[in-house]
Protein backbone atom coordinates (compact mmCIF):
# COMPACT_ATOMS: atom_id res chain seq x y z
CA UNK A 1 0.00 0.00 0.00
CA UNK A 2 0.86 3.64 -0.34
CA UNK A 3 0.53 4.85 3.25
CA UNK A 4 0.42 8.51 4.26
CA UNK A 5 1.07 9.24 7.94
CA UNK A 6 -0.38 12.57 9.05
CA UNK A 7 0.92 13.51 12.45
CA UNK A 8 4.42 12.10 12.90
CA UNK A 9 4.97 12.34 16.62
CA UNK A 10 5.72 9.24 18.66
CA UNK A 11 2.60 7.32 17.69
CA UNK A 12 2.41 8.16 13.99
CA UNK A 13 6.13 7.67 13.46
CA UNK A 14 6.15 4.30 15.20
CA UNK A 15 3.27 2.73 13.30
CA UNK A 16 4.29 4.39 10.04
CA UNK A 17 7.79 3.03 10.45
CA UNK A 18 6.52 -0.46 11.21
CA UNK A 19 4.48 -0.45 7.98
CA UNK A 20 7.45 0.95 6.04
CA UNK A 21 9.76 -1.79 7.35
CA UNK A 22 7.25 -4.36 6.06
CA UNK A 23 7.61 -2.98 2.54
CA UNK A 24 4.76 -0.49 2.23
CA UNK A 25 5.39 2.83 0.48
CA UNK A 26 5.52 5.12 3.53
CA UNK A 27 5.07 8.89 3.30
CA UNK A 28 5.48 11.08 6.39
CA UNK A 29 3.99 14.57 6.55
CA UNK A 30 6.52 16.41 8.73
CA UNK A 31 6.88 19.85 10.23
CA UNK A 32 9.68 20.58 12.72
CA UNK A 33 11.43 17.24 12.14
CA UNK A 34 11.41 17.46 8.34
CA UNK A 35 15.09 18.31 7.79
CA UNK A 36 16.32 15.80 10.35
CA UNK A 37 14.19 12.89 9.18
CA UNK A 38 14.92 13.60 5.53
CA UNK A 39 18.67 13.42 6.24
CA UNK A 40 18.82 10.75 8.95
CA UNK A 41 15.53 8.86 8.76
CA UNK A 42 13.46 7.60 11.69
CA UNK A 43 15.00 5.51 14.46
CA UNK A 44 12.84 3.16 16.55
CA UNK A 45 14.30 2.01 19.86
CA UNK A 46 12.30 -0.97 21.07
CA UNK A 47 12.66 -4.02 23.30
CA UNK A 48 11.54 -5.95 20.22
CA UNK A 49 14.60 -4.75 18.31
CA UNK A 50 15.92 -1.36 17.19
CA UNK A 51 15.75 -0.28 13.57
CA UNK A 52 16.16 2.77 11.38
CA UNK A 53 14.64 3.62 7.99
CA UNK A 54 14.03 6.52 5.64
CA UNK A 55 10.40 7.22 4.75
CA UNK A 56 9.37 9.55 1.95
CA UNK A 57 9.32 12.98 3.58
CA UNK A 58 6.89 15.76 2.69
CA UNK A 59 6.19 19.25 3.98
CA UNK A 60 2.75 19.48 2.36
CA UNK A 61 -0.04 16.97 1.70
CA UNK A 62 0.10 17.88 -1.99
CA UNK A 63 3.62 16.42 -2.19
CA UNK A 64 2.21 13.06 -1.09
CA UNK A 65 -0.96 12.92 -3.17
CA UNK A 66 -3.73 10.31 -2.85
CA UNK A 67 -2.83 7.29 -0.73
CA UNK A 68 -4.35 3.86 -0.23
CA UNK A 69 -4.28 4.26 3.55
CA UNK A 70 -4.06 7.48 5.55
CA UNK A 71 -2.97 7.00 9.17
CA UNK A 72 -3.77 9.97 11.43
CA UNK A 73 -1.55 10.34 14.48
CA UNK A 74 -2.24 14.02 15.14
CA UNK A 75 -3.08 15.33 18.58
CA UNK A 76 -6.81 15.97 18.66
CA UNK A 77 -6.08 19.64 19.37
CA UNK A 78 -5.17 19.82 15.65
CA UNK A 79 -8.44 18.38 14.32
CA UNK A 80 -9.42 21.81 13.03
CA UNK A 81 -6.63 21.30 10.47
CA UNK A 82 -8.35 18.29 8.85
CA UNK A 83 -9.78 20.37 5.96
CA UNK A 84 -6.29 21.68 5.18
CA UNK A 85 -4.29 18.47 5.64
CA UNK A 86 -6.45 15.64 4.34
CA UNK A 87 -8.23 16.32 1.01
CA UNK A 88 -5.02 16.11 -1.03
CA UNK A 89 -4.20 12.62 0.29
CA UNK A 90 -7.74 11.17 0.25
CA UNK A 91 -9.30 9.83 -2.96
CA UNK A 92 -12.66 8.02 -3.22
CA UNK A 93 -10.72 4.77 -2.72
CA UNK A 94 -8.65 5.85 0.30
CA UNK A 95 -9.17 4.35 3.75
CA UNK A 96 -8.76 6.96 6.51
CA UNK A 97 -7.69 5.46 9.85
CA UNK A 98 -7.55 7.71 12.90
CA UNK A 99 -5.43 6.45 15.79
CA UNK A 100 -6.23 9.48 17.95
CA UNK A 101 -7.30 9.59 21.56
CA UNK A 102 -10.83 9.97 22.85
CA UNK A 103 -14.20 10.60 21.25
CA UNK A 104 -15.37 12.61 18.25
CA UNK A 105 -12.50 12.05 15.82
CA UNK A 106 -14.38 9.78 13.40
CA UNK A 107 -17.30 12.22 13.48
CA UNK A 108 -14.96 15.07 12.52
CA UNK A 109 -13.65 13.04 9.58
CA UNK A 110 -17.19 12.12 8.52
CA UNK A 111 -17.91 15.81 7.99
CA UNK A 112 -15.29 15.75 5.22
CA UNK A 113 -15.45 12.25 3.71
CA UNK A 114 -18.02 9.46 3.27
CA UNK A 115 -18.50 7.47 6.47
CA UNK A 116 -17.69 4.20 4.71
CA UNK A 117 -14.09 5.38 4.16
CA UNK A 118 -13.46 6.00 7.86
CA UNK A 119 -11.90 3.62 10.38
CA UNK A 120 -11.02 4.22 13.99
CA UNK A 121 -8.17 2.62 15.87
CA UNK A 122 -7.14 2.33 19.50
CA UNK A 123 -3.48 1.95 20.34
CA UNK A 124 -2.35 0.15 23.48
CA UNK A 125 1.27 1.19 23.49
CA UNK A 126 3.91 3.00 25.57
CA UNK A 127 5.85 5.41 23.37
CA UNK A 128 7.79 8.65 23.64
CA UNK A 129 9.54 10.85 21.09
CA UNK A 130 12.84 11.50 22.84
CA UNK A 131 14.42 13.74 20.19
CA UNK A 132 13.85 14.58 16.52
CA UNK A 133 13.36 11.38 14.54
CA UNK A 134 13.89 9.12 17.56
CA UNK A 135 10.99 7.12 19.03
CA UNK A 136 11.41 5.01 22.15
CA UNK A 137 8.95 2.12 22.38
CA UNK A 138 8.93 0.68 25.89
CA UNK A 139 5.94 -1.68 26.07
CA UNK A 140 2.91 -3.13 24.31
CA UNK A 141 2.01 -1.96 20.78
CA UNK A 142 -1.35 -3.59 20.00
CA UNK A 143 -3.95 -1.88 17.83
CA UNK A 144 -7.68 -2.49 17.74
CA UNK A 145 -9.46 -1.15 14.65
CA UNK A 146 -13.07 -0.91 13.57
CA UNK A 147 -15.31 0.82 11.07
CA UNK A 148 -17.19 4.00 11.85
CA UNK A 149 -20.85 3.27 12.66
CA UNK A 150 -20.85 -0.19 11.05
CA UNK A 151 -19.50 -3.68 11.39
CA UNK A 152 -16.08 -4.46 10.00
CA UNK A 153 -15.88 -5.78 6.46
CA UNK A 154 -13.18 -7.57 4.42
CA UNK A 155 -11.28 -4.35 3.75
CA UNK A 156 -10.78 -3.76 7.47
CA UNK A 157 -9.67 -7.35 7.95
CA UNK A 158 -7.09 -6.83 5.18
CA UNK A 159 -5.71 -3.71 6.88
CA UNK A 160 -5.49 -5.57 10.18
CA UNK A 161 -3.59 -8.34 8.40
CA UNK A 162 -1.19 -5.75 6.96
CA UNK A 163 -0.45 -4.44 10.45
CA UNK A 164 0.08 -7.96 11.77
CA UNK A 165 2.43 -8.73 8.88
CA UNK A 166 4.35 -5.60 9.89
CA UNK A 167 4.80 -6.94 13.44
CA UNK A 168 1.94 -4.96 15.00
CA UNK A 169 -0.61 -7.12 16.85
CA UNK A 170 -3.95 -5.97 15.45
CA UNK A 171 -7.50 -7.08 16.20
CA UNK A 172 -10.79 -6.02 14.63
CA UNK A 173 -13.89 -4.91 16.53
CA UNK A 174 -17.45 -4.80 15.27
CA UNK A 175 -18.30 -2.22 17.94
CA UNK A 176 -15.88 0.69 17.70
CA UNK A 177 -17.87 2.87 20.12
CA UNK A 178 -17.65 0.27 22.88
CA UNK A 179 -13.92 -0.13 22.25
CA UNK A 180 -13.43 3.65 22.61
CA UNK A 181 -15.18 3.68 25.98
CA UNK A 182 -13.21 0.67 27.20
CA UNK A 183 -9.99 2.52 26.48
CA UNK A 184 -11.30 5.67 28.15
CA UNK A 185 -11.57 3.67 31.37
CA UNK A 186 -7.74 3.79 31.45
CA UNK A 187 -7.05 6.97 29.52
CA UNK A 188 -9.20 9.40 31.47
CA UNK A 189 -7.88 8.72 34.99
CA UNK A 190 -4.23 8.11 34.22
CA UNK A 191 -3.87 10.91 31.67
CA UNK A 192 -6.08 13.32 33.58
CA UNK A 193 -5.21 12.72 37.22
CA UNK A 194 -1.50 12.62 36.45
CA UNK A 195 -1.79 16.27 35.38
CA UNK A 196 -4.44 17.24 37.95
CA UNK A 197 -1.96 16.15 40.62
CA UNK A 198 -0.16 19.43 39.90
CA UNK A 199 -3.08 21.18 41.65
CA UNK A 200 -2.98 18.80 44.63
CA UNK A 201 -5.37 16.20 45.97
CA UNK A 202 -7.39 18.79 47.87
CA UNK A 203 -8.30 20.63 44.66
CA UNK A 204 -9.66 17.41 43.18
CA UNK A 205 -11.66 16.53 46.29
CA UNK A 206 -13.13 19.99 46.95
CA UNK A 207 -14.79 21.73 43.98
CA UNK A 208 -14.87 24.99 45.95
CA UNK A 209 -11.09 25.32 46.07
CA UNK A 210 -9.30 27.45 43.46
CA UNK A 211 -7.09 25.58 41.01
CA UNK A 212 -3.42 26.56 40.95
CA UNK A 213 -0.25 24.64 40.26
CA UNK A 214 1.24 23.76 43.64
CA UNK A 215 3.27 20.60 43.02
CA UNK A 216 4.60 18.28 40.35
CA UNK A 217 2.62 16.03 38.08
CA UNK A 218 2.47 12.33 38.94
CA UNK A 219 3.40 9.27 36.90
CA UNK A 220 1.19 6.20 36.95
CA UNK A 221 3.16 4.47 39.70
CA UNK A 222 3.04 7.60 41.87
CA UNK A 223 -0.74 7.81 41.52
CA UNK A 224 -1.08 4.17 42.55
CA UNK A 225 1.37 4.51 45.44
CA UNK A 226 -0.94 6.98 47.22
CA UNK A 227 -4.25 5.49 48.46
CA UNK A 228 -6.07 8.81 48.03
CA UNK A 229 -5.12 9.11 44.38
CA UNK A 230 -5.74 5.40 43.82
CA UNK A 231 -9.26 5.86 45.16
CA UNK A 232 -9.78 8.73 42.72
CA UNK A 233 -8.45 6.63 39.86
CA UNK A 234 -10.97 3.90 40.69
CA UNK A 235 -13.87 6.33 41.17
CA UNK A 236 -13.24 8.01 37.81
CA UNK A 237 -12.99 4.61 36.12
CA UNK A 238 -16.31 3.52 37.59
CA UNK A 239 -17.99 6.75 36.43
CA UNK A 240 -16.70 6.14 32.89
CA UNK A 241 -17.99 2.56 33.00
CA UNK A 242 -21.35 3.78 34.33
CA UNK A 243 -21.61 6.26 31.44
CA UNK A 244 -20.76 3.58 28.89
CA UNK A 245 -23.32 1.21 30.35
CA UNK A 246 -25.98 3.93 30.38
CA UNK A 247 -25.35 4.13 26.63
CA UNK A 248 -25.96 0.37 26.37
CA UNK A 249 -22.33 -0.64 25.80
CA UNK A 250 -22.18 -3.34 28.51
CA UNK A 251 -18.71 -2.89 30.03
CA UNK A 252 -17.92 -5.07 33.05
CA UNK A 253 -17.14 -2.91 36.15
CA UNK A 254 -14.32 -5.39 36.89
CA UNK A 255 -12.39 -3.67 34.09
CA UNK A 256 -11.51 -0.91 36.58
CA UNK A 257 -9.50 -3.16 38.88
CA UNK A 258 -8.04 -5.06 35.93
CA UNK A 259 -6.69 -1.78 34.54
CA UNK A 260 -5.21 -0.82 37.90
CA UNK A 261 -3.51 -4.20 38.23
CA UNK A 262 -2.12 -3.96 34.70
CA UNK A 263 -0.84 -0.41 35.25
CA UNK A 264 1.05 -1.39 38.39
CA UNK A 265 3.35 -3.39 36.11
CA UNK A 266 4.24 -0.38 33.94
CA UNK A 267 6.41 1.36 36.49
CA UNK A 268 6.87 5.12 36.23
CA UNK A 269 4.94 5.62 33.00
CA UNK A 270 4.31 9.18 31.80
CA UNK A 271 0.98 9.29 29.97
CA UNK A 272 0.76 11.45 26.86
CA UNK A 273 -1.29 14.23 28.49
CA UNK A 274 1.31 14.54 31.23
CA UNK A 275 4.07 14.85 28.61
CA UNK A 276 2.09 17.54 26.74
CA UNK A 277 1.55 19.47 29.99
CA UNK A 278 5.22 19.40 30.94
CA UNK A 279 6.11 20.68 27.47
CA UNK A 280 3.64 23.55 27.77
CA UNK A 281 1.52 22.20 24.91
CA UNK A 282 -2.31 22.29 24.72
CA UNK A 283 -4.00 19.31 26.33
CA UNK A 284 -6.42 17.05 24.46
CA UNK A 285 -9.19 18.33 26.69
CA UNK A 286 -12.22 18.01 24.47
CA UNK A 287 -11.75 14.53 23.05
CA UNK A 288 -10.40 12.87 26.19
CA UNK A 289 -12.36 14.56 28.97
CA UNK A 290 -15.06 17.04 28.01
CA UNK A 291 -16.80 15.05 25.26
CA UNK A 292 -16.97 11.90 27.44
CA UNK A 293 -18.40 14.08 30.22
CA UNK A 294 -21.01 15.56 27.88
CA UNK A 295 -22.03 12.09 26.75
CA UNK A 296 -22.15 10.81 30.35
CA UNK A 297 -24.42 13.64 31.43
CA UNK A 298 -26.61 13.23 28.33
CA UNK A 299 -27.02 9.56 29.30
CA UNK A 300 -28.15 10.56 32.80
CA UNK A 301 -24.87 9.87 34.62
CA UNK A 302 -23.80 12.83 36.78
CA UNK A 303 -20.09 11.81 36.97
CA UNK A 304 -18.99 14.37 39.60
CA UNK A 305 -15.37 13.17 39.69
CA UNK A 306 -15.08 13.39 35.91
CA UNK A 307 -16.71 16.83 35.97
CA UNK A 308 -14.24 18.09 38.56
CA UNK A 309 -11.34 16.56 36.66
CA UNK A 310 -12.40 18.40 33.51
CA UNK A 311 -12.60 21.68 35.42
CA UNK A 312 -9.17 21.24 37.02
CA UNK A 313 -7.56 20.34 33.70
CA UNK A 314 -9.16 23.30 31.95
CA UNK A 315 -7.73 25.61 34.60
CA UNK A 316 -4.25 24.06 34.25
CA UNK A 317 -4.23 23.63 30.45
CA UNK A 318 -1.47 25.68 28.78
CA UNK A 319 -3.66 25.81 25.66
CA UNK A 320 -6.66 27.22 27.52
CA UNK A 321 -4.50 29.83 29.17
CA UNK A 322 -2.98 30.98 25.87
CA UNK A 323 -6.43 31.07 24.26
CA UNK A 324 -7.68 33.23 27.13
CA UNK A 325 -4.82 35.61 26.43
CA UNK A 326 -5.69 35.83 22.74
CA UNK A 327 -9.37 36.36 23.58
CA UNK A 328 -8.53 39.28 25.83
CA UNK A 329 -6.56 40.92 23.03
CA UNK A 330 -9.34 40.26 20.52
CA UNK A 331 -11.98 42.29 22.32
CA UNK A 332 -15.04 41.91 24.53
CA UNK A 333 -16.61 39.12 22.48
CA UNK A 334 -13.54 36.90 22.79
CA UNK A 335 -13.27 36.40 19.03
CA UNK A 336 -10.15 34.54 17.98
CA UNK A 337 -8.49 34.23 14.55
Amino acid sequence: MKVATIGCGALGSYYGAMLARAGHEAHFLLRSDYDFVREHGVQILSPNGDFQLRPHCARTPQEIGPADLVVIGLKTTANNQFPKLLPAVVSPHTVVLTLQNGLGNEEALARLFPAEQILGGLCYVCLNRTEPGVIRHTAHGDILIGEFQREAGPRTQDIAAAFRHAGVPCTVSDNLERAHWEKLVWNIPFNGLGVAAAAGIEAMLDPQLPVTRVQRVMTTNQLLADPRWTDLVREVMLEVIAAANAKGLAIDPALAQANIDRTLKLGAYRASTLVDFERGQPLELDSLFLEPLRQAQAAGVAAPRLARLGGVLKALDPGSQSQDGRAQKAGPHGLEP
